[in-house]
């Protein structure tokens, strides 16, 4: 049975489901990055996989389960929110309705791709880094963070770009802008590896903690830690 009563596991959940809900707010905003057009969303939403690895490596796979379906459920109310908000009656002399569905109302093929997306992607980013630190006797740290994060953003990119574009797009299309957000997204996590060194090393000391899944149940659907 694993520990309770952490200092920043609550921190740390509270970062993670913050990038989640931030980037789906402004995944609405279409940029152009060096040429690179990605939705606005790419700015934070990496962060999330990266306190996704922070989670894993140092309090273990069922933690991370947990708070996976934590921001999975923060998201949903938010995304309630917004829409029973859109719903209501605008006051007389508030004119900017049109404004805010254009911004905040959601199409139920988009919705339904992200969730779906945000879970596989979680779950295998988790997964994979999970067996890596088994693997690799918790060495090598960079080794299974890229690596976690080129299955699990590789997935999250395939799943949710099919599910909300296809027939829209041609097929090559789609495997462009699959690809280009996925090499995006990596590169970015890839740049952010001190980062996450820093962070993982100050809570392995403050919580002393240093979880190895060897014999975690890895059902991505039972709660229990």
């Amino acid at each position: 049975m694993q520990r309770t009563g952490y200092r920043y596991l609550n921190l740390v959940t509270a970062v993670f489901v913050t990038c989640l809900i931030t980037a789906n707010i402004i995944a609405v905003k279409i940029i152009d990055v060096g040429g690179i057009i990605v939705p606005a969303a790419v700015i934070i939403f990496p962060i999330s996989y990266i306190f996704g690895d922070i989670l894993t490596e140092v309090y273990g796979y069922s933690r991370s389960r947990q708070v996976i379906w934590i921001g999975f459920g923060c998201n949903a109310l938010a995304v309630l929110a917004i829409t029973i908000g859109g719903w209501l009656p605008s006051a007389g002399f508030w004119d900017a309705q049109d404004a805010y569905m254009r911004i905040l109302g959601y199409s139920p093929r988009l919705l339904g791709a992200s969730f779906v997306a945000y879970l596989v992607g979680e779950f295998l980013n988790s997964f994979v880094l999970a067996k890596m630190k088994i693997a690799t006797k918790g060495r090598w740290l960079w080794t299974r963070t890229i690596g976690s994060t080129l299955v699990g953003e590789g997935a999250d990119s395939l799943v949710f770009i099919t599910l909300a574009f296809i027939g829209t797009m041609t097929t090559g299309q789609l495997f462009r802008v699959i690809i280009t957000q996925w090499l995006f997204k990596c590169a970015y996590e890839t740049l952010a590896t001190p980062f996450t060194y820093m962070i993982v090393r100050f809570l392995k000391r403050a919580e002393q903690e240093d979880y190895y899944d060897y014999d975690t149940d890895f059902n991505p659907f039972r709660l229990q830690a």
